[in-house]
Parts: structure tokens; C-alpha cells; sequence
């Protein structure tokens, strides 16, 4: 019984010191008013919009693109120093990236930052939430608005299209779903396969 303990605290004491970065936006009036990602060291991801929600939306990134992500924290020495420009701009929405590692917060805030690596981590996870609001999208239209999920599909296409979608392969059930589903529009679930196919193809192994 010891021996299991002793291995159950080690395991618990190992995930808490396994990195986590936090992003979140606060910008009162815009919709959502409030998106915060929680990315594991592993590549686990959450993402929420509001606060105190628990039940967040849960994926996993590739390890290519949460090494990128983390790796962009470093060269912002992880947030220990300030990103706001100071310059007379429009709100934006305040924007705050934290660091967690064992006993380790690191947490930075600002409105507009000059700094090119603030730039490209805050597009990452700007994308990280796009995906995730498609998602919620899609979700919804699939379970209450059989007539809106061509539309969302097309939204959703538009964001792939341009290069805005992290983790595509967490929509697959839901495109799917609605591919072999007779009760939705031909078009919705014509273009539900071509979309599965597309997020599927770049993980066929060549012959």
C-alpha cells in the first residue's frame, strides 16, 4: 500500500510540473466576450468561454504545433517581461498569457504589443479559439438547426481555406455524422464527406 502511494504521489507531483501555458481575452461587447485556452505540455488543450465554466471543450494539438507554441513562450522568456506597445491604439480586448510550471506563475496582460514573437503566439492561440468557436457552431447546428449546418460547414471551410483551423481532426465524428445522416440537406452532407476527406488526407500514409 506504501509502494502504491509513493507512486501515486510521484505521478500527481509529475503532472504538476509539467508546463501549461493560458491565454485569455476579456473584450466586453464582441462575441464572445471572453475565450481562455489551457494548453498542457503534452498537447492537451481546453478551451472555454467564460471563466468558470467546467465543462470545457477538450483536444489535443500535435506535438509539432504545441512544441511551436511553447517554443514562442521561451523566446518571450515565458512572460516575465511586459509585451504592452503603450502606444494610443483602439481596445482591442485585453489579452493575458501565463506560464505554470510547479510552483512557477509567470503572467503577462496588454492591449497591443509591438514584439513579433507576442504577435505570432497570440495568432496561434487566436486560431486555437476560431476552431473551437466553429466547433461549438457546427455542434449546435447539428443538434438544433438542421437547416444552419450547410452554412456551417461552409464557415468552417472558409476558416480551413485560409489556413485558420488547428486540430481539424477533432471534427471528423461531427462531419461524419452528418455525412451519413439522411436527415440533413444533400449539400450539407455532400460537403461534410469532401471536408472529412480533406482533414483526413494529410495523415494518409503515401503508397
Amino acid at each position: 500500500m506504501r509502494v502504491l502511494l509513493g507512486l501515486l504521489a510521484a505521478v500527481a507531483g509529475w503532472a504538476a510540473d509539467t508546463p501549461r501555458l493560458v491565454y485569455s481575452k476579456s473584450f466586453p461587447g464582441s462575441r464572445p466576450a471572453f475565450v481562455e485556452v489551457r494548453l498542457e505540455g503534452t498537447g492537451d488543450c481546453e478551451y472555454r468561454e467564460a471563466p468558470d465554466e467546467d465543462n470545457p471543450l477538450k483536444f489535443r494539438l500535435s506535438e509539432a504545433d504545441a512544441s511551436a507554441i511553447f517554443a514562442l513562450a521561451a523566446k518571450l522568456d515565458r512572460f516575465t517581461r511586459p509585451l504592452e506597445a503603450n502606444l494610443k491604439v483602439a481596445n482591442m480586448g485585453i489579452k493575458a498569457f501565463r506560464f505554470e510550471e510547479g510552483a512557477t506563475r509567470n503572467e503577462v496582460k496588454f492591449n497591443y504589443s509591438l514584439d513579433p514573437d507576442a504577435h505570432a503566439i497570440l495568432d496561434w492561440f487566436e486560431r486555437i479559439a476560431e476552431t473551437e468557436q466553429h466547433f461549438i457552431n457546427l455542434e449546435r447546428s447539428a443538434r438544433f438547426d438542421k437547416l444552419g449546418v450547410y452554412k456551417a460547414i461552409l464557415s468552417l471551410e472558409a476558416s480551413y481555406d485560409r489556413k485558420r483551423l488547428v486540430a481539424p481532426e477533432q471534427f471528423l465524428p461531427l462531419l461524419d455524422r452528418v455525412a451519413k445522416n439522411d436527415s440533413y440537406v444533400h449539400m450539407a452532407r455532400e460537403r461534410a464527406a469532401a471536408l472529412a476527406e480533406a482533414f483526413r488526407a494529410p495523415k494518409a500514409k503515401p503508397e
